[in-house]
């Protein structure tokens, strides 16, 4: 077996062509674990069928060792977070198949062949960070929000640099046999269901994504999701619409209390100051925030917190003359 370095330990198999290589099975030991964009000068554009299926069986093909640093167990299993190569273009069946503890999935948006059962029994992936290499949008969100009822934490990275952060909360489909009628209902339950199939053509229109939001304020919806939805279309604004901002901002106005001991439990400081700025919280919500970030030792944001009760007390001896 030939040994070379790279980012993450692997044992591969592939299969070389005149351009491009296949790679056939993949097993790491690293809960990172990082696949390789090219080998022996050839770009990796496929993951062949039950490629990191950890309970695949064995196949033939060229063997190849990737060492990098020290070795855990052996085991798809453990995989958390995926990186597939950036000229990957093809996913084949059940490719993915049992990863069973995958959270984080990094791709470009290039992946235009998605076989079936890909991503069967990946129950934990909830976060994509998807990079466009061009204004071109392909055509993998599509796929995964098709694939997946899950809530997904969606980072889009485009060839000018902006990232959009986009929230698609959870749903959930249910048959429900009706023996007096002979027939199944079907039931959909959670919000998500629209987010989740917005797309027109396999296309993705953020406008059109911003629009669900009173529909989905006025079903059954989890308000933390909502919080969290509504705050990074804040954040990552783009193509937000003035509109659209103003919703988002009134329902974390409204939410604020909750929308600040969130923030503050990620020890984000700059996200604490964007929603301290955004959001002019009364003095209740602070009190409750600096009670949170007391008990967790968050140094840095009580001392945000502080320094905004200091500049609302101020406003209280504001003196206003007239003549």
């Amino acid at each position: 077996m030939e040994s070379i370095y790279g980012i993450s330990n692997w044992k591969l198999v592939i299969r070389r062509d005149s351009d491009h290589i296949e790679i056939l099975r993949a097993v790491s030991c690293d809960t990172d674990a990082v696949l390789p964009d090219e080998l022996f000068g050839l770009p990796v554009t496929i993951l062949g069928r039950h490629a990191l299926a950890p309970s695949a069986a064995p196949v033939s093909g060229e063997e190849i060792r990737i060492v990098c640093g020290a070795e855990g167990e052996w085991d798809n299993r453990n995989i958390r977070s995926l990186t597939f190569p950036a000229p990957l273009t093809d996913v084949c069946a059940y490719a993915l198949y049992g990863c069973r503890s995958l959270n984080t999935l990094h791709l470009h948006d290039d992946v235009a062949r998605w076989g079936g059962g890909c991503l069967m029994n990946c129950g934990q992936l909830r976060r994509l960070h998807l990079t466009r290499t061009s204004g071109r949008q392909g055509e993998a969100l599509a796929f995964l929000c098709g694939e997946l009822h899950d809530e997904l934490d969606v980072s889009i990275y485009t060839a000018d640099g902006s990232e959009a952060r986009l929230l698609f909360p959870d749903y959930a489909e249910a048959y429900e046999e009706n023996f007096a009628n002979h027939h199944f209902d079907y039931s959909i339950m959670g919000g998500g269901f629209p987010y989740h199939h917005i797309f027109r053509s396999k296309q993705l229109d953020i406008s059109a994504y911003d629009d669900i939001w009173d529909k989905y304020l006025s079903h059954d919806h989890d308000a933390d999701t909502a919080i969290r939805l509504a705050y990074y279309r804040l954040r990552c604004p783009v193509e937000l619409k003035y509109d659209a901002r103003e919703k988002y901002a009134a329902y974390l106005r409204r939410n604020a209390a909750a929308a600040i001991l969130w923030q503050l439990s990620l020890r984000d400081s700059r996200g604490l100051i964007l929603l301290l700025d955004e959001l002019s919280p009364d003095e209740n919500a602070l009190h409750l925030a600096c009670e949170q970030a007391r008990r967790e030792g968050n140094t840095e944001g009580l001392a945000l917190l502080l320094e905004r009760q200091r500049k609302n007390s101020n406003r209280g001896f504001d003196k206003d003359f007239e003549l």
